[in-house]
This record gives C-alpha cells, sequence and structure tokens, in this order.
C-alpha cells in the first residue's frame, strides 16, 4: 500500500460537485481578478479570524512583502526572524534591500524563541550588532503559534511592529493573556498562504492578509493594485499583488469543510502520538513526537498540524527506508536560512543558531490530511517501526 505524503486528489473527490459548481459560477460571470468573489472571501476570513480588514492578494509570498512595504520597510533596514522557515521569510526582507537578522528557535515548538528574541532587541547579541530593526516577523510553523505574549511584549516596549508568518497556521488558536486569539490578528498584521498544499489551499497561488487597522488596510488595498487610488493615478509604488476570483471560489467552498478538516488533523496526529508511543520509539529515543503546547489551555484549535513532524533518530536513512516501503515523507527544513548561500553575505555561519541546526538535521514530516485513514498511520509507524528495529 502506497501512503502518498499528501493526498489532494482524495480531497477534491469529497468536494468535487461544489468546487466544478462554484467555477462554472466564475466562468460563466467572465469576472476573473479580485471582484465579488474575492470581497466575500475577505469578509469570510477575517469573521473567523477576528480581524477587522482582510486583504486577498497573489501568494503567501506576496503578502508578506505587501505587508512590509506598507510599513515602510526598505534599504538600511532591519528585520527580525527565524532562520527555520520557508526561504519567503527572509527572501521577502533581502528583495526589499533590508536585512534579515535571524535569531534561534524554541527547541519544543521550532517557533522563535522569544528569549533569544530578547536579546537581539536589547543589543545584546553580536549577531545584530549594527542593526537598524524596524519590524519581527515569527512564524508559526507546522500550525502552532509561537508565543506571542512574550514577542509582542518584547517588540511593543521598543515601538516595533509585529508581522504574523500564518501561512502554515489558518485557524490555529493562540491562548494570549486577553483570552483565546486566531492566527494571524495577534500582530499588527498577519498573512496567510492559500498555497495548494496549505490546511486551507486553492487551486493555484493566493494569500491574505489581516490587520486591525483600517488605515493600514487601505493602504495594502491600494498598493496590491500598483499603487492606484482611482482609475490610472497612482500615488504611490506598489505591484500587481491581486487574488484572483478563481482562487477565492474554490477557497469559499472549501472554507464551509475547514472546521472538520482541522479536527481530523488533530485526531490523526493524536493516533500517531499513541501508535508512536506503544511501539515503543519514544521511550528508547528513536523519535521525538511533537509536542502540542497549549493543549489544556482552553484554545480549541491549539494545534492545526499543517505537518506531522517528529525528531527522528538517522532521520535521512529512516526517510529513505519509508520510501522503499511505499511511505511518503518530508524534510521542513534541511538547511537553515542562515547557512543558505543566497544569504553569505550576510555574516552568518555554522554553530550561530545551535537548534534551528539541530532541528534541520532531525525533522521529519509524516503522512498527514484529513482523508488519510487508520490502516495508512498504522503502516508509516509499522515502518519506522521496522527501520529501527532492523539497525537500531
Amino acid at each position: 500500500m502506497i501512503v502518498p505524503s499528501l493526498d489532494l486528489k482524495a480531497q477534491y473527490r469529497s468536494i468535487k460537485e461544489e468546487i466544478d459548481r462554484k467555477l462554472l459560477e466564475v466562468v460563466a460571470n467572465q469576472g476573473f481578478i479580485l471582484g465579488p468573489e474575492v470581497e466575500a472571501l475577505e469578509k469570510e476570513i477575517a469573521g473567523r479570524s477576528g480581524a477587522r480588514f482582510a486583504v486577498g492578494v497573489s501568494s503567501g509570498s506576496d503578502a508578506q512583502i505587501l505587508s512590509l512595504m506598507a510599513l515602510g520597510i526598505g534599504p538600511g533596514d532591519a528585520v527580525v526572524t527565524t532562520p527555520f522557515t520557508f526561504f519567503s521569510t527572509a527572501g521577502v526582507i533581502a528583495r526589499l534591500g533590508a536585512r534579515p537578522v535571524f535569531c534561534d528557535i524554541d527547541e519544543t515548538t521550532c517557533n522563535l524563541d522569544p528569549a533569544r528574541l530578547e536579546e537581539v532587541l536589547a543589543g545584546r547579541s553580536r549577531l545584530a550588532a549594527g542593526a537598524k530593526i524596524k519590524a519581527v516577523v515569527p512564524v508559526h510553523l507546522y500550525g502552532q503559534c509561537a508565543d506571542m505574549d512574550r514577542i509582542l511584549e518584547s517588540a511593543g516596549r521598543r515601538g516595533l511592529p509585529v508581522v504574523e508568518d500564518a501561512a502554515q497556521a489558518i485557524g490555529t488558536d493562540y491562548p494570549s493573556a486577553l483570552g483565546v486569539k486566531k492566527a494571524g490578528a495577534l500582530g499588527r498584521c498577519g498573512f496567510f498562504s492559500f498555497y495548494p498544499t496549505k490546511n486551507l489551499g486553492g487551486y493555484g497561488d493566493g494569500g491574505m492578509i489581516l490587520t486591525d487597522d483600517e488605515a493600514l488596510g487601505a493602504k495594502l488595498r491600494t498598493l496590491r493594485v500598483h499603487g492606484e487610488r482611482e482609475r490610472y493615478y497612482y500615488d504611490e509604488l506598489g505591484g500587481n499583488f491581486r487574488l484572483d476570483a478563481i482562487q477565492a471560489a474554490v477557497l469559499r467552498v472549501k472554507l464551509r469543510h475547514l472546521d472538520g478538516w482541522q479536527d481530523a488533523r488533530r485526531a490523526k496526529a493524536a493516533i500517531y502520538d499513541r501508535a508512536l508511543e506503544d511501539a515503543g520509539l519514544v521511550e528508547d529515543g528513536a523519535v521525538r513526537i511533537p509536542r502540542a503546547v497549549y493543549r489544556g489551555s482552553g484554545a480549541p484549535n491549539f494545534h492545526t498540524y499543517h505537518q506531522y513532524v517528529i525528531r527522528a533518530r538517522r532521520r535521512d536513512e529512516l526517510k529513505e527506508f519509508l520510501r522503499s516501503r511505499g511511505v511518503g515523507s518530508m524534510i521542513y527544513y534541511p538547511l537553515p536560512l542562515h547557512v543558505q548561500k543566497c544569504f553569505a553575505g550576510l555574516g552568518y555561519k555554522e554553530g550561530d543558531f545551535p537548534r534551528a541546526e539541530q532541528a534541520a538535521r532531525e525533522v521529519l514530516a509524516l503522512p498527514m490530511y484529513p482523508e488519510l485513514n487508520r490502516e495508512q498511520q498504522d503502516q508509516v509507524v509499522a515502518s519506522i517501526r521496522e527501520f529501527y528495529r532492523r539497525t537500531p
């Protein structure tokens, strides 16, 4: 039996009639860029997230670049973020002519470590010497929120905006000191990605920015259409960051199913947890299961498991063995950003962020999607157990 890392065809089969009908509506209406479908999606996402405003854009990466543009980030500025994330989190900062400043991650969650962030912002880190820090971009990795209370407090004391990279965490709850809040609606602004593999994925690229700041929301809307304030009149230099109506239509259909899909992901994560423990793989140190740090906090969606990521001994060998048994797996991410070739000019070196580097050597994402069945999960766990029994 083949167990793919992700099976989008299975999801499509479950909602085929709804999707096909909606797509035909868009084609019949012949309105393909922005328009009523995008506006409706914006209202629905904002309402579910508890944000005042939502701005649909062309991708998750474009959502970040537009957010930073609207906040005035540019050459000579620095933005603090994590080195253990998808490339665009830091790539977008560099693309604007600003400097990515990295700080290490929390060993348990792989999210930005608030203690290390405080060191950077307080000027106690040699790795950030001379940086003119203008913003902080935490990432809610794998579907679990970073420690936002501490991050917001540290940045807020210095008047720095926090831009949440919630690309992997739509619908995720965070138990803040002021009550349960949604990922993306905690900072000055936050953004989602609707890349097809996401928990809420389109049939192409797409993204969205949330904010409670009315002026910022208006600026985002202007900048996403080249800076146009009215037809063919431009007050600012923006870009083409518009969301397609077809993507919005698909996402509106899927949004109706998202809560059930998130519940299914948590249920399947619990099955993995128990099965890996029952197999003795956790006790003997072969693997470490992901820890949901907000479980029991009163936050219903304490983790939405965009990925179910274990830490594995002899990870690369295990991955190859799983492949030989028909089990898909992925590494998110194999090389931290501070040692990527394209960032060599920043002056970082191996050893600067040991937690991120260790995570990159150990993390392995097991198959995770709502349609994954128990037989498939049993095969995944049995294959892992077989590997460590053969080569302890």
